[in-house]
């Protein structure tokens, strides 16, 4: 019985390889490119690049082929969007914070100071308005976007001196973009936009007197721990940034609708995948970095206060002069004010009993 049910299984396995082998065949051969807003060294970002093209061939039998290039390989790190609006490249992956300077907009679909963690993004992109909202604004770019990554929270950067009071970030030079530059220009500091490949010289020369990236994995592969020693958190602006895939409109509306499922579902993989090995990596990577000297330094509360006071103040603005961004803004606060309140009674408390008890237990075991 178990042989007759095995023959008949594989007779339709071959049936069914037999129709299938035909319309694979007529598949049509694509080539794709797409350029990074990030260096190779950040194996992270780069490498969720790499697993969503590999997953793209597997599906297709070979015949869709997307190539990943490095930040400036094919396209300036900052020059993304409009490569992929102008169509010289079909997709490219960045952060869409990067274009703040575009249009405010940009940072919502990102991370902007005091905004959601990952898992609360996720839940506005997928089962609230995020996405909705964001294909529409990113009609105006020719642009069709799938998120694809997240760093999770990350850590406030490195400071080649302590960060103990407001005067201290007066005349800061520090590399960050986006929202945050804006915000911290407020309290005196300078922002600098410069690409992560360029930050490490930067700061060793002395031209920054401080830098963010995204955290221990990722700051100890570039370095920052040898030209400063200060390691803050939490970056207050960075509660869950995600990273997108820009595809250029005409480029998407031209794949066979099959091909458009599975990119959507490569972009799905490689938008888990990222998130995963950074909170995997990260714990290591921490103690590694304290082990070599590192200090670390939890932000005042005083520049923490600042802080918030600012960045609302920037988004009241924003609200009185930008259209496109109010729109999107008051449905991104609705939620995550919903989501705060929520994550308190559940996943902070749990979070906060835990390290209360985890914590102590290793440091007494260490000293016994």
């Amino acid at each position: 019985m178990q042989r007759r049910s095995f023959m008949k299984n594989a007779a339709a396995g071959v049936a069914a390889a037999t129709i299938a082998a035909p319309a694979i065949a007529q598949a049509p051969q694509i080539r794709w490119r797409c350029s990074s807003s990030f260096p190779k060294t950040v194996d992270t970002i780069i490498g969720a690049g790499e697993l969503f093209a590999r997953k793209v061939s597997e599906a297709t039998d070979g015949r869709f082929q997307i190539s990943m290039h490095a930040g400036g390989e094919i396209t300036p790190p900052f020059a993304v969007v409009d490569a992929v609006q102008q169509g010289t490249i079909e997709c490219g992956h960045t952060a869409p914070y990067y274009f703040f300077g575009k249009d405010p907009t940009f940072a919502l679909d990102t991370a902007i100071p005091f905004g959601m963690n990952a898992r609360q993004m996720n839940a506005w992109q997928i089962e609230g308005n995020g996405l909705t909202l964001f294909r529409e604004f990113y009609k105006a770019y020719n642009i069709y976007n799938i998120p694809m990554g997240n760093t999770g929270a990350q850590m406030g950067g490195w400071y080649r001196k302590e960060i103990k009071t407001l005067n201290d970030i007066k005349g800061l030079k520090m590399r960050i973009g986006g929202f945050a530059g804006a915000v911290l220009a407020k309290l005196g500091a300078v922002p600098q936009s410069l690409p992560g490949g360029e930050v490490y010289q930067a700061l060793e020369k002395g031209t920054l007197d401080a830098t963010e990236w995204v955290g221990p994995y990722d700051d100890e592969k570039l370095g920052f721990n040898k030209v400063a020693k200060f390691y803050y958190y939490p970056a207050w602006w960075e509660g869950g940034a995600q990273i997108d895939l820009y595809i250029n409109q005409g480029a998407w509306d031209k794949l066979p609708k099959d091909y458009q499922a599975i990119v959507e579902s490569a972009a799905g993989l490689a938008h888990t995948n990222m998130l995963a090995r950074y909170d995997a990596r990260n714990p290591a990577a921490l103690r590694r970095l304290i082990g070599t000297g590192t200090q670390m330094r939890a932000f005042p509360t005083s520049i923490m206060a600042a802080a918030w006071k600012a960045a609302n103040e920037s988004y009241d603005e924003l609200n009185k002069t930008n259209p496109r961004w109010k729109k999107i803004y008051e449905d991104y606060v609705r939620f995550r004010d919903d989501q705060i309140r929520w994550f308190r009674v559940t996943e902070n408390s749990f979070d906060d009993f835990m390290a209360e008890v985890i914590i102590p237990r290793r440091a007494s075991s260490k000293k016994g």
